[in-house]
């Protein structure tokens, strides 16, 4: 299932045209969630390749003040979320809150699989976070992207009023559903 993120107002792209996430789900093998930046990719923040296949083995604390794809996950009706961070170069993080903004700790997971491809006017991460959610959970997608001059811009499938905000629970705009229900 594809989902196109909205490019918040008050932080206009200059190099991306537009991302989507593609959501691939089975409730026996996980979800994996694929991150399309569509734009002039040499122009943002990226590791150098065309693509390369990563062990996501590297643990890190503020990705998202460069460029980050990002998901959080929480079942419907509940209060606590988990939020996941994958740079490009294959670093991560993962944070359980027991409310909005409310951490309760950095939770340490198994290494996963991100695998990314580089063209000239496309970039592409795949993830397989190793995560089995219930049918019914909602997710939050969302990207910072980071140009090389300095320029940032926040991409979420829904942004609430006001300020760029990834946590807020109006941006758990997809409810998962098994492989072949609509």
């Amino acid at each position: 299932m594809r989902n196109d993120l909205i490019c918040h107002p008050d932080t206009p792209a200059r190099a991306v045209r537009s991302i989507a996430v593609e959501v691939d789900l089975s409730f026996e093998e996980g979800f994996a969630l694929r991150f399309i930046v569509d734009g002039e990719i040499g122009g943002l923040v990226l590791p150098q390749g065309e693509g390369e296949l990563v062990i996501a083995d590297s643990v890190t604390d503020g990705l998202w003040q460069s460029t980050c794809f990002e998901a959080f996950l929480t079942e419907e009706g509940q209060p606590d979320y988990t939020e996941f961070n994958y740079a490009p170069d294959g670093r991560w993080a993962c944070y359980q809150f027991d409310d909005y903004l409310s951490l309760l700790r950095p939770d340490d997971l198994a290494p996963w699989l991100m695998e990314s491809e580089r063209e000239v006017g496309r970039y592409v991460l795949r993830v397989e976070p190793g995560i089995f959610p219930d049918a019914g959970s909602k997710l939050a997608l969302s990207a910072v992207i980071e140009e090389v001059d300095g320029t940032k811009s926040y991409w979420a499938l829904r942004h609430p009023a006001g300020k760029p905000d990834f946590h807020h629970p109006d941006c758990f705009a997809l409810t998962l559903e098994a492989r072949g229900r609509a």
